[in-house]
C-alpha cells in the first residue's frame, strides 16, 4: 500500500478522462454521440490489451463465467456514456461535471434497493443533502420548460445529463455483482468490447466522415479512456478506496478551467452553489464509508482469538 502513488494515479486519471472529455467535446457538433462512443470503445481496448499482456492478466481479461453479466453491464454503461457525450455537446462542461456527480449518490440509493446493502440515515441524510445541490444546478434550466431555441436545446441536456448518472450508478451496482465472480481485467475488457459492438446500432442514425481533425481527437478521446481506466484501476491497489475516491471532485476545477479558457464557458453562481453542495455530500458518504469500513475492521480484530 502506498497511498500516495495511489492519490496520484486517481488524479492522473481525473486529468485524462477530462482530456477525454474535452476531445468529445469539440467535436460534438459534428460528430453523432453513438459514432463517438464508438471510437472512444474501439481505440480503447489495444491500450487495455497492451496493459492486461504486460501485466500478465490478459488470460484473466479474456476468461468469463457470466458473459450476460457483461452484456447488462456493458449497455447500461453504454447508454450512460452516451448520455454523458450527448450533453457535453448541449451543456457547458462544468455543469455536465458537477451534475454527473449525482452518480455516486445514486449508486447508495441503488445499492440499498438491489443489492440489499444497509443504508443508514446518515448516508441518506447526506444523499438528501447531495440532491438539493442537484436540484439547484438543474433548477434554472427546467425551469425553461417548453420554451424553443437555446433554452430548450439546454434543458434537454440537463435530462439527458441526469439519464447518464443515472445509467452511470446502475452500472455500478453490475460491477458490485460482477466482481464476485469476475476479475477486474475481464469487466475492463468486456466493456469496452460490449461497448464498441453496441455503438454500431447507431450505424444507421447519421455517422458522418469526420475531417484529419476530428478523427485525430475522437482517437485520442478512445486512447485517453482506456489509460483512463488502467490508472484509475491501478490507483486502488496502492490505497483505500475512501482515501481515493476524494479527489474525484479536483475534476471540477479542472472542468471549469477547461470550460474558461477553450469554451469560453462561465459557470453561474448557481451551478457553482449547486457544485459545493453535491461535492460535500459525496465527501460525507465517503468519510462515512470509512468511518464504517474501521469498525468493522476492529469487529473483526475483536473476535480473532
Amino acid at each position: 500500500m502506498n497511498p500516495l502513488h495511489g492519490i496520484f494515479l486517481k488524479v492522473s486519471s481525473v486529468i485524462v478522462f477530462i482530456a477525454m472529455a474535452t476531445c468529445i467535446k469539440t467535436v460534438a457538433g459534428d460528430v453523432p454521440p453513438g459514432q463517438t462512443v464508438f471510437f472512444r470503445s474501439l481505440f480503447a481496448m489495444p491500450v487495455i490489451i497492451i496493459w492486461l499482456t504486460a501485466s500478465g492478466h490478459l488470460r484473466d481479461g479474456l476468461i468469463t463465467k457470466n458473459p450476460m453479466g457483461h452484456v447488462w453491464r456493458g449497455l447500461v454503461g453504454t447508454i450512460a456514456m452516451g448520455c454523458g457525450f450527448t450533453a457535453l455537446g448541449l451543456l457547458p462542461l462544468p455543469e455536465v461535471t458537477a451534475i454527473g456527480y449525482a452518480s455516486p449518490l445514486l449508486v447508495v440509493i441503488f445499492a440499498a434497493m438491489f443489492l440489499g446493502e444497509q443504508v443508514r440515515v446518515f448516508r441518506l441524510s447526506a444523499v438528501a443533502l447531495g440532491m438539493i445541490g442537484v436540484l439547484i444546478i438543474v433548477g434554472p434550466r427546467l425551469s425553461v420548460i417548453g420554451t424553443s431555441g437555446m433554452d430548450a436545446l439546454q434543458t434537454l441536456g440537463v435530462v439527458i445529463t441526469l439519464a447518464g448518472a443515472t445509467f452511470a450508478a446502475l452500472a455500478q451496482i453490475f460491477v458490485r455483482k460482477l466482481i464476485t465472480k469476475e476479475s477486474t481485467p475481464a469487466i475492463v475488457f468486456y466493456f469496452s468490447l460490449t461497448a464498441t459492438v453496441l455503438s454500431l446500432v447507431t450505424l444507421p442514425f447519421g455517422w458522418v466522415i469526420p475531417n484529419t481533425t476530428q478523427t485525430a481527437l475522437l482517437v485520442f478521446a478512445g486512447l485517453a479512456g482506456g489509460v483512463g481506466q488502467i490508472l484509475l484501476t491501478n490507483s486502488y491497489r496502492h490505497a483505500d478506496a475512501s482515501v481515493i475516491a476524494p479527489f474525484e471532485y479536483s475534476s471540477m476545477l479542472l472542468a471549469l478551467l477547461i470550460g474558461f479558457f477553450l469554451f469560453d464557458e462561465v459557470p453561474t453562481l448557481t451551478v457553482l452553489a449547486g457544485a459545493a453542495i453535491v461535492v460535500s455530500a459525496g465527501l460525507l458518504i465517503i468519510w462515512r464509508e470509512r468511518q464504517l469500513g474501521i469498525q468493522r475492521n476492529k469487529a473483526k480484530q475483536s473476535m480473532t482469538p
